[in-house]
């Protein structure tokens, strides 16, 4: 095994503990809602507000970390994001107000989070790997995370009934500080700069330039918007209609669990066909489950069928929409770049998280917000068709020279 064949599995396997530690611990916020909100009298929009703080913060944070991701290597984001979440931690399991709670949960576990997940990651990952190889890289990456998600989730759980909410807390807080050894294990070395190689400011001004890009961004908002809407407020709405609280725990596993084939099978699809064609039916189909989801009798068996479904189509968005960003633009700025296009993902995502505590405390229901994520999958659909996966000019150049 050559020293770069090496270097890229040790980034492989690090980057892929990182994000299941990391994301799996994200996955089961939800799970603090009902504890927390009932212990000090909080209506739903107060941790739900928090959440979607934590998830403007991180997307707002994401480019300016993936920057120095692209310039001094992946392994500095990831030591300094893995000390903010676990001090966010710590802080979220003392919190007793909506604004401890939306410092520790919204400010630090957000920058945290940029650090050590998917931009930042999968950038390494896609300048480690053979071009041939990064989707299916990408694709092995982001269902590590969801295993996470899976395997996190029933222990989360486990630490509110056994330990409370606040001690569970303190102990997510000790598990995610594991981030920070591993985050020497990402011996990520940017690429060198040339002299005639784009400085960010060029970068920012061809992707900017380019309708790909945006199109790629907006529709990623969807993403955002549908996934931080069920992953907080599903257990709650199960729970709301007359199902044991144990069902929303399962279906939530069950997401993390079918999101780990769903994303790997993104990932090796995307190798082979387009990726935002792919990406499109992956949204349409999105809409067709909710719509199925919301129109069939709720049960028990139809809630674990919602969540196997919606795990297969879960993070499935992610290796296709930043391997389309790496094949448009190249690897050289992947990270700052990925963290624009996630920047619009988690703008969704602070208006599914916040919107479903907001109408929720108006009108008793969360109607409205799962009519609105059904249209958003049609919008989605539509604005990922036109893009075409084609490098840019220059790349193009490159390839001829």
């Amino acid at each position: 095994m050559s020293k770069l064949s090496r270097t890229g599995f040790w980034i492989l396997l690090s980057g892929a503990l990182i994000l299941a530690l990391s994301l799996g611990t994200r996955h089961g916020f939800g799970l603090f809602l009902a504890p927390m909100s009932a212990e000090f009298g909080w209506g739903r929009e107060v941790f739900a507000f928090a959440i979607a703080l934590q998830n403007l913060i991180w997307g707002i944070a994401q480019p300016f970390t993936g920057a120095l991701a692209d310039r001094y290597g992946a392994g500095r984001a990831v030591l300094v994001g893995g000390l903010l979440y676990a001090v966010g931690l710590v802080l979220m399991g003392h919190a007793d107000s909506a604004a401890s709670l939306s410092l520790s949960a919204g400010l630090l576990i957000g920058i945290g989070l940029s650090g050590t997940s998917f931009s930042v990651i999968l950038g390494a990952v896609g300048r480690a790997v053979p071009l041939e190889k990064r989707s299916m890289a990408m694709g092995i990456s982001a269902a590590a995370g969801s295993f996470g998600q899976f395997a996190m989730l029933p222990g989360t759980l486990g630490l509110i009934g056994w330990l409370g909410w606040s001690t569970a807390l303190l102990a997510l807080g000790l598990l995610v500080a594991l981030i920070v050894p591993l985050a020497g294990l990402m011996r990520d070395k940017p690429l060198p700069v040339l002299a005639h190689e784009q400085s960010l400011g060029e970068a920012l001004r061809e992707a900017c330039g380019h309708s790909g890009f945006w199109l790629l961004s907006l529709g990623f908002f969807v993403c955002g918007f549908q996934v931080v809407f069920i992953g907080v407020h599903l257990p709650a709405y199960l729970v709301d209609r007359h199902l044991p609280a144990t069902v929303g725990t399962t279906v939530l596993a069950l997401v993390g669990l079918f999101n780990v084939f769903g994303t790997y099978l993104a990932g090796w699809l995307g190798g082979r066909w387009s990726k935002p064609k792919l990406l499109t039916a992956l949204y349409l189909i999105r809409g067709l489950v909710i719509l199925a989801f919301l129109w069939a009798p709720l049960t028990v068996w139809t809630a674990y069928a919602f969540g196997i479904a919606m795990g297969l189509l879960w993070l499935s968005t992610v290796p296709l929409t930043n391997g389309t960003v790496a094949t448009l633009f190249g690897v050289r700025n992947l990270s700052m770049l990925g963290g624009i296009t996630f920047l619009f993902h988690q703008i969704g995502a602070f208006l599914g998280g916040w919107l479903g505590g907001y109408v929720y405390d108006h009108t008793g229901n969360y109607d409205l917000v799962w009519q609105i994520s059904i249209l958003l999958s049609l919008l989605a659909g539509l604005l990922n068709w036109p893009v075409r996966e084609r490098p840019v000019a220059r790349l193009a150049a490159a390839e001829v020279a």
